[in-house]
């Protein structure tokens, strides 16, 4: 059985990979695009419910472009969903680098006082023309240096990425600092440390680090998997996880977490699992 989250086909189209696979009216290659606004909600069908979150500069692979709506595979991760046509551009410039402040302004000059153009979350992706050691020249306006870094240069710790956003709202299916959710706060902390990650709780419980035998002293960077939900560990003692029990990413106790889950009826621990 395929999954639909990972699968770019809708019936009437479908990738050409996939022929002999699926059924379609059409088989195509698909066009490349990247995501062209600040955060673009990826649904499951036309003004469908929201799946993920997209970020500026993410590439995609768009298979149709039907009544406003396009039909997406992301690169990142492989989900495919449906993006507002608008949000996307087939000509935006590759990027160089991505925010990894936990937001930032392109301002219109060099100039913290001048008129701020657009808010940018973290993992936002953008090219960057010139810099200088206050600012950086980009197609989007003067952004802080400081708050960029080059594709090439990842962060290494991915809890501490994880740990710029506490405070954040938690969104179902939310990639951003304005709202992120259990398997957002694992994604984006990987992305930025160069590293693949699924982008839903079950892909990621299949696919990341080892599998650890019960009782083994969890550490920082460590993954804590329920059903239907991740946590990174922080320290010994501690998660860090977008929850919707505090509606918010924060520090939990890790006896405390463990307990309130399997009280609120969504059972133990499935997986602890270390990255290698």
């Amino acid at each position: 059985m395929t999954d639909r989250r990972l699968t770019p086909a809708n019936g009437r189209v479908a990738a050409a990979h996939l022929r002999g696979q699926v059924q379609a009216d059409r088989f195509v290659e698909g066009a490349a695009a990247r995501v062209a606004v600040p955060v673009a909600t990826l649904r499951r069908a036309p003004d469908g419910a929201r799946d993920r979150e997209l970020l500026l500069g993410a590439a995609v692979t768009t298979y149709e472009d039907r009544d406003g709506w396009a039909f997406v595979q992301a690169a990142a991760d492989g989900y495919v969903g449906y993006l507002h046509a608008s949000e996307l551009s087939a000509s935006q410039p590759l990027p160089t680098h991505r925010v990894t402040a936990r937001a930032t302004h392109a301002y219109a000059l060099p100039d913290l006082k001048s008129e701020d153009r657009m808010a940018l979350p973290m993992g936002a992706q953008l090219r960057v023309r010139a810099q200088n050691d206050r600012f950086a020249d980009t197609d989007l306006g003067h952004i802080p240096a400081s708050h960029l870094s080059p594709l090439d240069t990842p962060a290494a710790d991915p809890v501490a990425v994880a740990e710029r956003l506490i405070g954040t709202p938690y969104l179902w299916g939310g990639n951003s600092c304005w709202g992120i959710d259990c398997s957002g706060l694992v994604q984006i902390a990987f992305h930025l440390c160069n590293r693949a990650c699924p982008g839903d709780s079950d892909l990621q419980e299949a696919a990341l680090g080892e599998t650890l035998p019960a009782g083994t002293p969890p550490l920082r960077g460590d993954l804590m998997f329920w059903k239907g939900h991740v946590a990174w560990v922080s320290g010994p003692d501690t998660l860090l996880h977008a929850n919707a029990h505090h509606m918010s990413v924060t520090f939990e106790p890790l006896a405390d977490a463990i307990a309130r889950i399997a009280a609120q009826g969504d059972g133990p621990v499935t997986r602890h699992a270390r990255l290698t």
